[in-house]
C-alpha cells in the first residue's frame, strides 16, 4: 500500500484531460434527479428521485417521499472545514440570516456508538452536510418534480463531482460499487450515467475531481497528523470530529487544549 504523500503526488500529477476523456466515454449528465441529496430506504440503492413525494403539499407530515422517514437511511456526504464556512455564508446570503457550523455539518456518522437514549457518542473522522428529519441534505429542495440546490455555487466538492470518482488510496468512494470505470475515473449509481456530455463540460467536471482527490488526501494527511489520542478525555461534549484543523465539538468549535 502506498503512503499517503505518494497517494498525494499521484492525484497532483492527474491530467485533466486524461479524465475528461474518461468522462467523456462513461457519459453524463445531471438529470435533476435527487438521488444524490436525499435519504433513501435500506433496500434502495440511492435516494429518492425528485418528485416522489417531497413536495409538502402532498406528503403527510409523518412521511417522506411517501415512506416512514424512521425506516430512512439519511444522505451523507463528506465537506470540509472550509467547505463548510462557505456554505454558511451562501446559505446565509441565499435566506438572509446566520447559519452556524450545525446548521451545516454534522459529524459523520462511521464509527460512532450511541448512548442509552440513541445519541451519537465516540469519535470519528470528517464531517456530513446536514440533513434533515426525511435524510435528506438540508440544502436540497424540490420543484414541479426537478431536485435542486439552495447553495448550489458554494456546494462541496463530493457534490460537485458526483457520480465519479478516481481510484486512488486514501479517497472517498460513493456507496455502493462502481457501475462503470475508464482510466482510474470510477462511475457510481445515478440514472444521468450515459448521456452525452460536453468536453467543456467534461472538463470542468475532471478539473473538479482532480481537485476533490487532492483535497482528500491533504484533508487525510491532516487529520493523521493532527490526531489527538486525549482529546475525547478534555472534550465537553460525547462526540469528538477530528479534521485536518484539529480536534473538534459536535458544534464545530475546538475541543479545548492540554
Amino acid at each position: 500500500m502506498k503512503s499517503l504523500e505518494a497517494e498525494l503526488a499521484a492525484a497532483r500529477d492527474l491530467d485533466v484531460a486524461d479524465l475528461a476523456d474518461a468522462i467523456e466515454s462513461i457519459g453524463f449528465e445531471c438529470t435533476r434527479c435527487g438521488g444524490c441529496c436525499t435519504g433513501y430506504a435500506p433496500d434502495e440503492p440511492g435516494g429518492a428521485p425528485a418528485g416522489a413525494g417531497k413536495d409538502e403539499d402532498a406528503v403527510e407530515a409523518d412521511s417522506c417521499h411517501d415512506g416512514d422517514d424512521a425506516d430512512r437511511e439519511p444522505h451523507t456526504a463528506t465537506v470540509f472545514p472550509d467547505e463548510v464556512r462557505r456554505v454558511a455564508d451562501a446559505a446565509e446570503d441565499e435566506f438572509g440570516e446566520a447559519y452556524d457550523w450545525r446548521d451545516v455539518a454534522r459529524p459523520m456518522p462511521f464509527g460512532l456508538d450511541a448512548d442509552a437514549d440513541g445519541d451519537p457518542v465516540g469519535e470519528t473522522f470528517e464531517w456530513a452536510l446536514a440533513t434533515d428529519d426525511c435524510g435528506d441534505c438540508t440544502f436540497y429542495e424540490e420543484s414541479d418534480g426537478q431536485g435542486a440546490c439552495t447553495v448550489h455555487d458554494a456546494r462541496p466538492l463530493i457534490c460537485r463531482t458526483y457520480p465519479f470518482s478516481v481510484a486512488l488510496e486514501g479517497t472517498s468512494q460513493p456507496m455502493g460499487e462502481a457501475v462503470d470505470e475508464a482510466g482510474v475515473v470510477r462511475a457510481h449509481e445515478c440514472e444521468g450515467l450515459g448521456r452525452d456530455i460536453s468536453r467543456e463540460d467534461a472538463e470542468e467536471l475532471a478539473g473538479a475531481l482532480k481537485e476533490r482527490a487532492v483535497r482528500e488526501l491533504e484533508e487525510a494527511i491532516g487529520v493523521r497528523d493532527g490526531y489527538d489520542p486525549g482529546a475525547r478525555e478534555r472534550a465537553d461534549g460525547d462526540v469528538v470530529v477530528f479534521d485536518s484543523e484539529g480536534p473538534k465539538e459536535a458544534d464545530g468549535t475546538p475541543v479545548r487544549s492540554e
